[in-house]
């Protein structure tokens, strides 16, 4: 197959198209093809932008406040959004409704309530999230959790009791004390 030159077929060239009657469909490979099976070359495609507009009925996702590394917060942190936290807090930190993500270099002491927390970093605290907390391998976790649901993967450091929250209970509801312990997950100490 070829490609047109710039210079060939400019808006104003001078050799008129031959007429047909035949009609044409655009491929997605920017070629025409008429009913003679007749290959040309169309306009470019214009450039893509990196941003896609929103279109309605698509999952989309609140956009997330970051705090970034070199930020130090003293007193107490609370918030009506996601938040992505690699610095440091001292004090407490409430978002109610919403996520809490600590950044590997987030370092948190206080206490920690949101709907959903995820700690890559390090928390000297309690954590109550009330839909699910993870800690990943990263994680170095001193303070007790409460949740409903938890996941803790390979290598994180936990020392703390857990209280696993049944479905639909809120935290003065009943719960249960599922393990109580001082780990060390991945670790032989």
């Amino acid at each position: 197959m070829w490609k047109a030159r710039p210079d060939e077929k400019s808006p104003g060239s001078a050799a008129p198209a031959p007429s047909t009657t035949n009609t044409t469909t655009t491929m997605p490979t920017t070629t025409v093809v008429s009913a003679g099976n007749t290959a040309a070359p169309t306009a470019p495609a214009a450039p893509r932008s990196n941003f896609a507009p929103q279109r309605p009925g698509e999952n989309f996702r609140a956009e997330v406040a970051h705090i970034g590394k070199s930020v130090l917060i003293k007193g107490e942190l609370s918030g009506s959004e996601d938040l992505y936290l690699d610095g440091e807090v001292e004090g407490s930190v409430d978002l109610k409704q919403h996520s809490l993500t600590v950044g590997p270099h987030g370092r948190i002491r206080a206490n920690i309530r949101a709907r959903e927390v995820i700690v890559h970093g390090k928390v000297d605290g309690n954590i109550t999230g009330d839909e699910k907390v993870e800690l990943k391998k990263s994680a170095v976790l001193t303070g007790d959790i409460t949740t409903q649901r938890i996941m803790i993967e390979d290598g994180a450091f936990f020392k703390g009791a857990i209280d696993l929250l049944k479905e639909g209970k809120s935290q003065s509801g009943e719960h249960r004390r599922e393990l109580s312990f001082n780990a060390a997950a991945g670790s032989n100490s």
